[in-house]
């Protein structure tokens, strides 16, 4: 397939409506969209934290359309306005532990939140490829050593995975009764991905943005689960992969692509949490080296898988991607993004710079 990276005579001038723009890996895509010459129209709730990357970036007020992916109506006149050629769809409610507090809203972004993009797209006779991003966690995790592939059974101990698998269920129930032959050009495909860190993540409860924070005042930080295992990668790295998988699901022979796909790390990247506590800590230029400088949350706590990896070895043998950087390097750039951020620099100039260096990896001899 040549070059890993996106092809930009495939992107320049394609309309592309992205569902959550606004939020971390959201605002990630639309630059690198917008690097390519992509027309990008997105569909999202407002940014739900302060900072957060997308108010950074200059995203086109005229083509961001802020609503919720629960409401059809506003939803149609998004894709009335974009007319688009490519839909990708990451609108989420995408943490674990918050999903217990609201299972019902939960389930209805996810879950339902998928059906009606997806009959946003029936109606909408221009798309040809469709990118429904799930999650890894959709897989009914059995706390087992191995790495999950495509093939598994979806699952879900808690309402964000339950509603993660439910979707990936929606994706292929609407693929295979609607979509296809002279029902529907559109080609439907999800994309499963593994932990992704990188800066301009500011959430709430998740690993990265709380250490980052914590290392802003000098305060110790907290971890629930230090052992617990999960497929790490950069930011950059599942982004490219749905940027592939719609080039090919667009393409003469993308029937042949319509199906779930895993983007995650090689297999020694697969780390507890610990590693990335100590690592990017080193990164940050901090060393964790005594006990008081991180520590156990304390009491009880909702039910979270302590085992995770996911097997990309169907996206590295037909799509042609493959991760770029390590696990140590990826804690770096994570870490010199949010270093250089906080000292002043340009949120948007330091994205740009990683999509940009990310890309010239591709190149012969390539160092990170």
């Amino acid at each position: 397939m040549g070059s890993l990276n996106p092809d930009p005579a495939f992107w320049a001038g394609r309309s592309v409506l992205l569902t959550g723009h606004t939020g971390f890996k959201g605002a990630w895509l639309s630059l690198w969209l917008e690097r390519l010459g992509a027309r990008v129209t997105g569909f999202g709730l407002p940014a739900l934290t302060r900072p957060n990357l997308f108010d950074r970036i200059g995203f086109p007020p005229e083509a961001s359309r802020i609503g919720d992916i629960r409401d059809p109506q506003a939803l149609g006149a998004a894709f009335a306005m974009a007319q688009p050629s490519i839909v990708i769809h990451m609108a989420a409610r995408a943490l674990v532990r918050p999903s217990y507090l609201d299972p019902v809203g939960t389930f209805a972004v996810n879950t339902m939140g998928t059906v009606h993009v997806l009959e946003a797209v029936r109606a909408a006779r221009d798309v040809r490829a469709v990118v429904v991003v799930t999650s890894d966690k959709a897989y009914e995790n059995r706390e087992w050593p191995y790495a999950y592939r495509e093939t598994e059974a979806m699952g879900g101990h808690d309402p964000y995975s339950a509603s993660k698998g439910c979707a990936e269920l929606v994706t292929a129930a609407y693929r295979a009764s609607f979509f296809g032959g002279e029902r529907h050009p559109a080609r439907i495909a999800s994309a499963r991905a593994g932990n992704v860190i990188g800066g301009g993540d500011w959430s709430q409860d998740r690993l990265v943005p709380d250490m980052v924070r914590a290392f802003e005042v000098g305060e110790s930080v907290e971890i629930r689960a230090p052992h617990a295992i999960r497929p790490w990668q950069h930011v950059l790295e599942p982004l490219a992969g749905y940027l592939r998988l719609a080039e090919c699901l667009a393409g003469g022979d993308g029937a042949a692509f319509a199906e779930g796909w895993n983007f995650g790390p090689a297999d020694e990247d697969c780390r507890p949490v610990s590693y990335l506590v100590e690592r990017l800590s080193r990164g940050w230029g901090r060393t964790i080296g005594k006990p008081a400088e991180w520590h156990l949350s304390g009491g009880t706590h909702p039910h979270e898988a302590t085992y995770l990896k996911v097997d990309a070895s169907k996206a590295r043998a037909r799509l042609g991607w493959d991760r770029r950087l390590n696990l140590d390097t990826a804690l770096d750039w994570t870490a010199a993004w949010y270093r250089e951020a906080v000292s002043g620099a340009d949120p948007r100039a330091l994205t740009e710079a990683q999509i940009a260096r990310y890309e010239a990896l591709d190149a012969p001899g390539a160092k990170p």
